[in-house]
């Protein structure tokens, strides 16, 4: 399959916030004025590669620097996905990785590659971010464990022990690494909406942005 023309749907099934993530409690009060990136960054915010959830045309579009490892990011994946489920085909959310937990990180994001390249993508991510307490919470995961996590989502092990390996795959890295430092990610999660970056950070402001663009696009 074409994998720049993957397009991955989203599993209906919940993952539980992570408790010790409360950092990014909803605010009162309307969300300021988004400020767009700079045009010169517009190319670093999407790759053709990227991994897409959702529609391909949908007119609103979540760019969400990520990282597998990241508490944040677990906590936030059952957000992200109650707004896709309520705005229905208007959104979709890119995938940018954001290997910031070092050697963790990279490992779970080749599997993630590699089970893309076997259409289990959705399942995978999932499983690994469900269990990621067990391989995340040291650093260093123990040999094989997060390809065994990932096995019992639908992943053939023995097939992306060589996939996790492919050059696709070491280059997706590196120009994702090359991204997050020409837009300045210093943080994960962080989302963009159309360009704009969510500021203030919160789950309230990320809700009210992506709603007005959605009745942007819709008037």
């Amino acid at each position: 399959m074409n994998r720049r023309g993957l397009i991955l749907s989203v599993l209906a099934v919940g993952v539980a916030g992570f408790g010790g993530a409360t950092w990014f409690a909803t605010r009162p009060g309307p969300v300021a004025e988004a400020e767009p990136v700079a045009p010169e960054l517009a190319d670093a915010m999407i790759r053709p590669y990227s991994p897409i959830l959702g529609p391909a045309e949908a007119p609103v579009t979540i760019v969400e620097f990520f990282d597998p490892a990241c508490e944040a990011c677990r906590a936030f994946h059952p957000i992200v996905k109650e707004i896709m489920a309520e705005h229905g085909d208007a959104v979709r959310v890119v995938i940018r990785y954001t290997p910031f937990h070092g050697a963790a990180s990279e490992e779970a994001i080749r599997v993630l590659e590699a089970a893309r390249m076997q259409d289990v993508y959705v399942p995978v991510l999932e499983a690994v971010l469900r269990e990621q307490p067990r391989w995340a919470s040291h650093g260093a995961p123990a040999p094989g464990l997060i390809l065994q996590i990932a096995a019992t989502a639908g992943l053939d092990a023995e097939a992306a022990r060589t996939q996790m390996l492919a050059p696709d795959v070491v280059a997706i890295l590196n120009q994702d690494r090359a991204d997050v430092e020409t837009v300045g990610i210093r943080q994960t999660p962080t989302f963009f909406v159309n360009g704009k970056t969510l500021d203030p950070f919160g789950e309230a402001e990320l809700r009210r942005l992506v709603a007005a663009e959605v009745a942007a696009a819709q008037s």
